[in-house]
């Protein structure tokens, strides 16, 4: 679509009005229309929504350094533990215009005008924060991993000034939990997000499930208009903007909520160079070593998709999308010990 906007304009803006003697000396205006491009991000909010990253619930993804059943809490401050639970997802094919013009060309996002979280100082861009009332729909956290819909039965004052929110969910149950555990309802607009941002993304049309990640690419050209998300357990996921909801209350450092110290490392190190984050090219049917349940698999390339390759796992045959920089990648693996200097 930004490929058929025009790119520049003949004449100013001020000079777009042109003025001419006719035989009697008068003044006729000739109307000249002036075209702007549009940024990226503006057009693909004009977009229709991209279909749906994530379908099944029987099939597996992706999975963690090391999986533990968590079990559902009253309180949202309780320890973080990564869920079990597997995802499976169904990627578009990108439209073959966008294709064709970033072909080959693979060695990163393409940097748009956006703030970010800055793990370093732990500051986040200020940006208003979402009202929350009683009565309001919310999707909030129900165990790791795991957030539902519900809504806000009361607003809860600690002895300490902490606020709680005690939250019914749709499908049975309450819990009383933080600001850091609930998430808007509502679809966010382009200018509440940015690289960093705590994020809820659904992972099932059907039976809707919702699980937390970090943004870490806007939409652009070089991956086909889309969200890069990385959900909690590492697992990276291109989503449209209809299926991500921003976190009410981020915490001051949003890195300090996820529950795998791998993971939290990569995320410290994927902020701090981003816009260059660290990435290795590969090809289509190129041999890579990657980490499952804890030990170094071989496997083959099967598909390059931007940010992602997908892998074929020899012995089982399993495939997954992995981001080209992971640490579950043999030649990223070291790059966590720096993370955590």
């Amino acid at each position: 679509m930004s490929a058929s906007l025009c790119e520049t304009m003949s004449e100013p803006l001020s000079e777009a009005t042109h003025w001419g003697n006719g035989p009697n000396d008068d003044r006729i205006k000739n109307a000249v229309v002036v075209l702007t491009r549009l940024p990226d991000y503006k057009i693909s909010a004009l977009r229709p929504p991209t279909p749906p990253q994530f379908y099944s619930e029987d099939e597996s993804l992706s999975s963690s350094d090391s999986d533990m059943q968590v079990e559902p809490e009253d309180d949202s401050d309780s320890d973080y533990s990564v869920s079990n639970h597997k995802l499976s997802t169904v990627r578009r094919e990108a439209p073959r215009a966008q294709a064709a013009s970033t072909s080959g060309n693979n060695t990163g996002p393409e940097m748009m005008p956006a703030p970010s979280f800055d793990p370093e100082s732990k500051v986040c861009p200020n940006l208003p924060e979402e009202e929350v009332n009683v009565g309001m729909v919310v999707l909030a956290r129900r165990r790791a991993m795991t957030w539902q819909r519900g809504k806000i039965l009361e607003i809860v004052t600690k002895e300490d000034g902490r606020l709680k929110y005690k939250v019914g969910f749709e499908e049975k149950g309450k819990s009383l939990v933080s600001g850091h555990h609930i998430a808007s309802d509502r679809t966010p607009t382009l200018e509440q997000l940015y690289i960093g941002a705590p994020v809820v993304v659904q992972v099932q049309t059907l039976n809707p499930l919702f699980q937390p990640g970090i943004l870490a690419e806007l939409p652009s050209r070089k991956n086909h208009l889309r969200f890069l998300v990385f959900l909690d357990d590492h697992t990276p996921a291109y989503v449209s903007l209809p299926l991500i909801h921003l976190v009410c209350r981020p915490l001051e450092d949003v890195l300090e909520s996820l529950p795998d110290d791998n993971h939290r490392c990569f995320m410290k190190r994927y902020l701090r160079d981003w816009p260059f984050p660290h990435s290795t090219q590969y090809k289509v049917g190129q041999t890579v070593h990657v980490e499952l349940n804890g030990v170094q698999t071989s496997c083959e390339v099967q598909e390059v998709d931007c940010s992602l390759i997908l892998v074929k796992f020899e012995t089982s045959h399993l495939e997954q999308w992995i981001y080209r920089g992971s640490v579950r990648l043999q030649q990223h693996r070291g790059r966590i010990l720096d993370s955590r200097e």
